[in-house]
């Protein structure tokens, strides 16, 4: 994969565009570059569940941040590379977005802990 200049790789429950920078064994270093897809909030071992010990506010991962991710989630990326603070918005935007639209518990905890994230992000 190391031939391939830019990908986009699943990492958790968010999707990045990054540059592969290494290979080892079955897992790549990905140098990411672009957000795709926020990850989801909450307890990645109870999906969906509010009633959990920690319910785990998760940021996406930094511009430039290199995180090992298995190589079996890492695909060649063919689009023009989106600005990482734009990509990051729209991504946080579309999740918030999908989460007003449903009126569950989960949802709502969603909310709250990526509202808290609008602080970290610059986004008010």
């Amino acid at each position: 994969m190391l031939e391939t200049s830019v990908v986009k790789a699943a990492y958790k429950t968010g999707v990045y565009v990054g540059e592969p920078m290494q290979e080892k064994g079955d897992k790549t270093l990905i140098k990411i570059a672009a957000v795709l897809k926020h990850p989801k909030q909450g307890d990645l071992h109870h999906p969906k569940q509010v009633d959990v010990p920690l319910f785990h506010e998760r940021k996406a991962l930094a511009e430039f941040e290199k995180v090992w991710v298995p190589s079996a989630n890492v695909k060649t990326y063919d689009d023009e590379i989106p600005d990482y603070r734009e990509s990051l918005i729209t991504a946080y935007n579309e999740l918030k977005q999908e989460l007003v639209e449903k009126e569950d518990d989960y949802s709502q905890k969603s909310l709250e802990t990526l509202k808290n994230l609008e602080h970290d992000y610059n986004l008010n």
